[in-house]
Formats: C-alpha cells, sequence, structure tokens
C-alpha cells in the first residue's frame, strides 16, 4: 500500500469529512496518522486505492501527496538530518517545507531510497515506513 498524504488547515470534522469522501467512492483506509502543526493538519493514510484516492479528495480541493516521504522536525533539525541521509547513501531529489510554526516543522521528501531514509528518519516521519 503506498501512503497518500493531506495537508489542510485543522478544523472539527476534517478526518470526518476526508473518510466520507473515500468511503462514497468505496475507498478503504487501512490506516491513518494525524498530526497538527500550527493551524494545519498532516494527515498520513494508507488506503486501498491510492490513485482513486488521491483523484477524488482532489476534486474535492484537498491538497494531496502520494509520492514523498512527510516528517515532522524541530527547524534546527533539518542540516543534520539532511546530513544523515546523505551519509546513509539517500539522494534527496526535493526536499518541501508544508506548514509549521518557530517550533516545529512538516517537510516533504523525495528521495531515491525510501526504504532505507525511512530507516534514517525513524521518530520523526509522519508517513508508514513501512508502506515503502
Amino acid at each position: 500500500m503506498k501512503p497518500v498524504t493531506i495537508v489542510a488547515e485543522d478544523k472539527v470534522g476534517l478526518l470526518a469529512e476526508i473518510s466520507y469522501i473515500l468511503a462514497k467512492s468505496k475507498i478503504n483506509i487501512e490506516s491513518v496518522n494525524v498530526d497538527v502543526v500550527s493551524k494545519n493538519a498532516v494527515i498520513s493514510m494508507s488506503i486501498s486505492d491510492p490513485n482513486k484516492g488521491r483523484q477524488v479528495l482532489e476534486s474535492a480541493g484537498y491538497k494531496v501527496d502520494t509520492n514523498f516521504l512527510v516528517m515532522r522536525i524541530k527547524k534546527e533539525d533539518v542540516e543534520r538530518i539532511k546530513k544523515e541521509l546523505q551519509d546513509a547513501g539517500v539522494r534527496i531529489s526535493e526536499f518541501n517545507l508544508l506548514c509549521g510554526d518557530e517550533k516545529v516543522q512538516v517537510y516533504s521528501l523525495a528521495v531515491d531510497k525510501k526504504k532505507k531514509a525511512g530507516k534514517v528518519l525513524g521518530e520523526f516521519l509522519i508517513t508508514n515506513e513501512s508502506d515503502y
């Protein structure tokens, strides 16, 4: 299963709304992880049909990604994390800030070796490394 990550403004009923949209399209949620940073919710879920799920969620106005690892780290740890990935032989092709505040930030990153990156990032991952 491939994880789907959604970044949206946090609000009461957000997860219920996303679940409803997926259920209407007969897409099952296998696992879900929600993290809130500042005023944003970062929802990572494994679903039965990631491609269809992405389409229906995007058509409902959600920002959805299926190709990135998503991690939550302190701003001052960014360079250390990049160095640890490089030392492990993982090449980063994209590194994007999704949301954050002065203490904690959420980044998405595209890498050439997701499984190895998942092991290096471990506790920082919002997405489940076993999904890679």
